[in-house]
């Protein structure tokens, strides 16, 4: 196992590299992109093979990040019985993931790739657009991804039996769960749905304050009027 674990670290240091090095791709793709946007609006003059410069970029980044990605465990989950589990089921859902499905996928993409692009090569393919570029690199870059993903799934399998048989630590047991959700009071305050905020249900319910109100002398009385000073006066008998 030590053999596997080594070959599993010499995988992970070359995608590590080669994932945090094709990043700057996307700073080149926007600076080509914004070039030939002005020189398009300012001299009127533009180029395919600078559009399709961008794409090249564009798709190289994405294809040869692909095995970093998943080295970070960065690939979007439709997490539905994933985050619930203990770590040991988790681990089990990861391992057989990556045997019944990356794997085979991977391999039927490379096996389908490696004649395609041998045509693309041997017969100088170019692009269809007036001044397009030669098409056989970027369908290169598109081999050399998938094979990257491959020998990252191979790492992955190895460090996910190697973790459950307790030979390294789980370096990836923070991301195993569902992050704790934070919500905005003033948000929900604004929208009437804070946890202090009266329903209009309790809004629009009669309170009964006649009960708790001491009566009074009414509001229009005089208070120098014989009633308000507790005075009642008597009529005097008829003669």
């Amino acid at each position: 196992m030590g053999g596997l674990l080594a070959l599993s670290r010499g995988i992970d240091r070359v995608n590590t590299v080669i994932g945090r090095s094709v990043s700057w791709l996307i700073l080149i793709a926007v600076l080509v992109s914004a070039g030939n946007a002005i020189s398009r609006k300012i001299w009127s003059i533009s180029s395919n093979a600078w559009l399709e410069l961008q794409w090249y970029l564009y798709g190289a980044a994405f294809l040869l990040a692909a095995a970093y990605t998943l080295l970070e465990n960065e690939h979007i989950r439709i997490d539905i019985l994933y985050g619930g589990r203990s770590r040991r089921t988790q681990h089990w859902i990861d391992l057989i993931g990556h045997l019944l499905f990356l794997m085979p996928f991977v391999t039927l993409m490379v096996w389908l790739m490696v004649p395609w692009f041998q045509r693309s090569y041997l017969s100088g393919e170019r692009s269809m657009n007036a001044g397009g570029l030669i098409l056989w690199p970027a369908k290169a870059l598109l081999l050399a991804g998938f094979i990257l993903l491959f020998f990252q799934g191979i790492s992955e399998i190895i460090k996910k039996i190697a973790t459950m048989r307790g030979l390294i630590p789980d370096t990836q047991a923070q991301f195993s769960g569902h992050a704790e959700v934070e919500i905005d009071e003033e948000l929900l305050a604004e929208a009437g749905f804070a946890p202090d905020a009266p329903t209009d249900t309790a809004a629009d319910a009669p309170t009964d304050t006649a009960a708790d109100t001491p009566a009074g002398p009414p509001t229009g009385a005089d208070s120098d009027s014989p009633a308000a000073n507790g005075k009642t006066s008597q009529k005097e008998p008829r003669k």
